[in-house]
């Protein structure tokens, strides 16, 4: 491709993407219930499920409430199932492993509220693009 769009984006047998997103998971009824421990082995468990996914995570934090992560992900994946999933298995582990910790804020089976926000991010603001398409072939 022209345009030296590929140096850092990836590859498969029939496309060259470069996609990233933002994703924002919050705790049910936006209970301050992610200490530093629950905090730590949520990236751990991101880590281990992204990495299953062929996706990357670029970086993780969060606060008490909720956390932000932003990764790089395939072209064929569908990201509802990459969201629901993460949130599924880390909210089973979470509650497994930290009951404890949960219990003031919970009594029943919740960890994450059932919204998330996911955003895409881009390298160019959308007047750069839109000036670039339509200069094609000029």
């Amino acid at each position: 491709m022209r345009g030296g769009f590929t140096h850092e984006c990836n590859k498969n047998r029939h496309a060259i993407y470069k996609l990233t997103y933002h994703l924002v998971a919050v705790t049910k009824y936006r209970h301050p219930c992610i200490n530093e421990n629950i905090k730590n082995r949520l990236e751990e468990i991101a880590h281990n499920l992204f990495t299953k996914w062929n996706c990357t995570i670029i970086e993780m934090n969060g606060e008490e409430d909720h956390i932000h992560i932003l990764f790089d992900a395939p072209s064929q994946i569908h990201l509802a199932n990459v969201v629901n999933s993460f949130k599924t298995v880390t909210s089973r582990y979470i509650r497994k492993e930290f009951p404890d910790e949960l219990k003031p804020f919970y009594w029943k089976p919740y960890f994450w509220s059932r919204s998330y926000m996911l955003l895409t991010t881009g390298g160019a603001p959308i007047e750069v693009l839109r000036a670039y398409i339509e200069n094609q072939g000029k």
